[in-house]
């Protein structure tokens, strides 16, 4: 956290110099300001410091500033400082939200100890809040990102790692891995996760109307643009844009969005003025950028803006010993949105599910989750053609005995005995496949 600040604010100098020497003897730092408008700059919802401001100033005047302080932060310590006429406005305004008032003439000393006072609340509730976070954060993530296989656990590591950077990230992936999951789970799991999460997917934009959707025009700018539109890039402004299929996006465009993640700023169709933009991207592939890149296809300069972070996502068949747990995990979901009862799911269909290659990835396992509850497929018997593929009639068997005794394990919630039995082999024939195939009965154990 950076230093703890007092935000100082009034209009005649010599109270201004006054309160800094004050403050500094006391070793705390603090920053004045003559104006209202530039000490809001300063304030957020992670700015450690508190603001004390004269209620009579030019501009706008030191009530507006808390009102427009505790819109940004409702536990945002303020503290009035006000003439002898205004003490029943001053408490008044503590009923609006303001910590504490000082009535001038004041001692420094009593400046200093209702300083520490709202010092020591801020501090207890950022403290707090990022206690909150982190453990909200875990649960986002474990809740979005299922999955107990290493490529999971290593996922899930690394958006932790990530989530409370402001670095730019690109997400890669099969269609249907989950590569908007994994950006929800980054988003909430960031210091922006109440701020808002703006959806682009870049291959559904009208091609003549993409600039205008993401950067915003003003009125006149182009025929029929009847009054100023704000661009969906602004309109997310303190949160996540999400740039799904980027590789869709034209060179033309690629090439403003490269000024806009460099500058952070945007400039509406048919204004001169750029747009402040504080915003994180995160942008999602389904291609090799990197080989498009090389073609031509995509702006290399844009890929290494982008790219500061990337997140690979495993297709299903790499993390197969997550399959049953995930497919039960999705049956609860689909029975609670369909508002019916969670059917069994047995240890036999989890073989079959276990099984099955899924070339949709857990798109099309959810689809399969949400029939089976809505008893539409209830055997999901893999079909045959799921047996072809490229690897020899030894790796298929291979992969296919690990999925059925991943699958029995995630049944028996890891339980030798059980699992061994259900198999119909020896204890020691259990426990030589799993090592061959890298099984660890830990990541079967049913959480408490």
């Amino acid at each position: 956290m950076s230093e703890e600040t007092i935000l100082f604010v009034d209009d005649e100098e010599h109270l201004r110099f006054a309160a800094e020497q004050s403050l500094s003897l006391e070793d705390l730092s603090v920053m004045c300001f003559a104006d209202a408008e530039r000490a809001l700059t300063r304030i957020s919802r992670a700015f450690p410091g508190i603001l004390v401001t004269d209620i009579r100033l030019p501009g706008m005047d030191g009530l507006t500033l808390m009102r427009r302080a505790l819109e940004i932060d409702p536990e945002f310590p303020v503290i009035l400082v006000t003439g002898h006429g205004d003490v029943e406005l001053a408490v008044r305004s503590m009923r609006d939200g303001a910590y504490d008032f000082l009535e001038k003439p004041y001692a420094p000393s009593r400046l200093v100890e209702t300083v520490r006072r709202a010092l020591d609340k801020r501090r207890l509730t950022i403290e707090n809040r990022q206690l909150r976070q982190q453990v909200g954060a875990r649960d986002a993530i474990e809740a979005r990102l299922t999955g107990r296989s290493a490529v999971m656990v290593a996922l899930r590591q690394q958006i932790r790692a990530i989530a409370a950077t402001e670095a730019d990230v690109l997400i890669v992936g099969e269609t249907g891995v989950g590569k908007e999951v994994a950006a929800r789970a980054l988003h909430r799991a960031s210091g922006r996760g109440e701020m808002p999460f703006a959806h682009i997917n870049c291959a559904a934009l009208p091609a003549d109307l993409i600039e205008s959707e993401l950067f915003g025009h003003e009125a006149g700018a182009f025929a029929g643009a009847m009054r100023t539109r704000i661009g969906r890039f602004e309109a997310a402004r303190g949160g996540v844009v999400f740039l799904d299929e980027i590789d869709s996006l034209p060179l033309p465009l690629q090439a403003k969005l490269l000024h806009a993640i460099q500058n952070r700023a945007i400039t509406r169709l048919g204004s001169n003025e750029p747009v402040d933009l504080d915003v994180r991207f995160i942008a999602a592939s389904k291609r090799d950028l990197e080989a498009d890149a090389a073609t031509g296809r995509f702006r290399s300069d844009l890929l290494y803006r982008l790219n500061v972070v990337t997140l690979h996502i495993p297709a299903l068949p790499a993390r197969r010993e997550d399959i049953p747990n995930l497919f039960v995990h999705l049956v609860g979901e689909a029975a609670a949105r369909y508002k019916r009862p969670t059917p069994e799911v047995s240890g036999a269909l989890l073989s079959a599910v276990a099984a099955r290659d899924w070339p949709g990835n857990v798109r099309e396992l959810r689809n399969a989750a949400d029939r089976f509850v809505l008893g539409l497929d209830p055997a999901l018997v893999p079909s045959e053609t799921g047996l072809e593929g490229g690897d020899g009639l030894g790796e298929r068997m291979a992969a296919h005995e690990k999925a059925l005794i991943a699958a029995s394990l995630a049944a028996h919630g890891g339980r030798l005995k059980e699992t061994y039995e259900a198999l119909q082999i020896s204890r020691k024939a259990l426990y030589e496949k799993m090592q061959k195939y890298d099984l660890s009965r830990e990541a079967f154990l049913e959480e408490d």
